[in-house]
């Protein structure tokens, strides 16, 4: 039995119906420990191009019969989740004849960069999508509602109606994560071909008292994964998240992040007033380590350093930021086509160094804190935020001053195309 009370057999059907991709072996043990690194984003200098990224799209369902119901023994295909809003059989048919387009076990691999931006669909196209199996949807809609929630509260009612409109109509809900567990679920070894138990790593949320777990696989768009440790420093993050399957007995249900997305980077597309360059819009923090913060700003996840987050230097983000800060920032680059927004949350406030040289003209004598050293050199901050680079007066040395020291600088000389301000220390208070 897991966490849910319900055993690996049916949680791994409620996966299964969801559409989850199951892992082919066990979590990284070895990954348990691993706290949140500098760089939070996954791919770096060996990581490859954004044009060779691939995105899989589902085969096409099996034709429909006359009386509208799928051919014995046929499941309704899952709704790919690279493109959520579109039928998948209309998708496919697109993507076969897409330059780049490739067969890989029966699954159509395209680049993404061949597809063009795919939209939700417009008010007529708009119908339900089924997650999982024709079953699985027909033993849901099948249930007794009326009995299962006669005895809720009016609160737990609202939460199973959220619940049920979210399955029903994909429309996107928002929690907090409440936490981590490991769920054993039972898969077919595909070298093999015998039934094993492996572990898939899920978030779970809890919006009152329903459990909503959002396997790993379910977490990023398709093509912008991150490792799994990002995902273990993510507790209290606020997501976005569509359910895919519902099991009403065992009381929970199985959520997608990635599906969620989509929908959020279209609703920003059609917004000029947020999309255009220079406009002032709001970022939620997922994660913090201590020179990068992982935020998702209308559907994007986006990986700030620090000179992103802040006009003086901050030796330490986590001290600063911490996971679920709301932040406004400011859209500095956007292209709904390639899927990229830039923004900077540093330039939502005015640079300190305007107007600095009148507040502190040359050759006057500042209070300052030492917030950084860098190659000899030392980072001072003033009172405004002014961030002054200092050398020694020539009776100290570096070891008699640490970071967070209150010192006495001389203002020396201003550096206007740079904008950056040079002085010398003094003094130690």
């Amino acid at each position: 039995m897991n966490f849910l009370g319900a055993s690996p057999e049916v949680l791994s059907a409620v996966l299964e119906g969801a559409g989850v991709q199951l892992p082919d072996r066990d979590v990284d043990e070895d990954m348990e420990d691993k706290v949140m690194e500098d760089k939070v984003i996954p791919y770096g200098e060996d990581s490859p191009p954004e044009e060779d990224v691939q995105a899989q799209v589902a085969p096409a369902p099996p034709e429909r019969s006359d009386s509208g119901s799928p051919p014995a023994g046929g499941d309704v295909a899952a709704a790919p989740s690279v493109v959520p809003a579109e039928p998948a059989r209309r998708t496919a048919a697109r993507a076969r004849t897409a330059s780049g387009t490739a067969s890989r076990n029966g699954t159509a691999v395209v680049n993404e960069d061949s597809l063009s931006p795919v939209l939700p669909m417009s008010a007529r196209q708009r119908v339900r999508m089924p997650a999982g199996s024709a079953a699985e949807h027909a033993a849901f809609f099948g249930l007794d509602f009326h009995d299962l929630d006669r005895n809720l509260t009016p609160e737990q009612r609202q939460e199973w109606n959220s619940i049920y409109a979210s399955y029903r109509g994909r429309s996107v809900m928002t929690g907090t994560i409440a936490g981590f567990n490991h769920a054993p679920v039972r898969v077919t070894n595909s070298q093999t071909g015998k039934s094993e138990y492996r572990t898939l790593y899920c978030a779970v949320v809890i919006p009152y008292r329903v459990p909503i777990m959002i396997p790993e696989t379910e977490m990023w768009f398709q093509g912008e994964e991150r490792p799994i440790y990002v995902l273990r420093n993510m507790e209290n993050a606020r997501i976005d998240f569509v359910i895919k399957n519902v099991d009403r007995e065992n009381g929970f249900a199985v959520g997608s992040r990635k599906m969620a997305l989509p929908s959020r980077r279209y609703y920003f597309s059609t917004q000029p007033g947020m999309n255009r360059p220079g406009s002032r819009i709001q970022c939620s923090v997922m994660t913090v380590g201590p020179r990068r913060c992982l935020v998702t700003c209308h559907g994007y996840d986006l990986d700030l350093a620090q000179r992103d987050m802040s006009w003086k230097p901050i030796p330490n983000l986590q001290e600063v930021y911490h996971t679920d800060d709301i932040l406004d920032c400011i859209v500095k680059e956007y292209n709904s086509r390639e899927n990229r927004l830039v923004i900077s949350v540093k330039e939502a406030e005015p640079n300190p160094f305007d107007g600095a040289e009148f507040r502190h003209p040359v050759g006057c004598s500042c209070a300052a804190i030492i917030s950084g050293k860098y190659g000899g050199g030392v980072f001072c901050t003033l009172p405004d935020d002014v961030t002054v680079m200092c050398n020694y007066a020539f009776h100290y040395d570096d070891n008699s001053f640490n970071i967070g020291d209150r010192v006495v600088l001389l203002v020396e000389r201003y550096e206007d195309v740079k904008k950056q301000v040079y002085g010398k220390i003094v003094a130690k208070r």
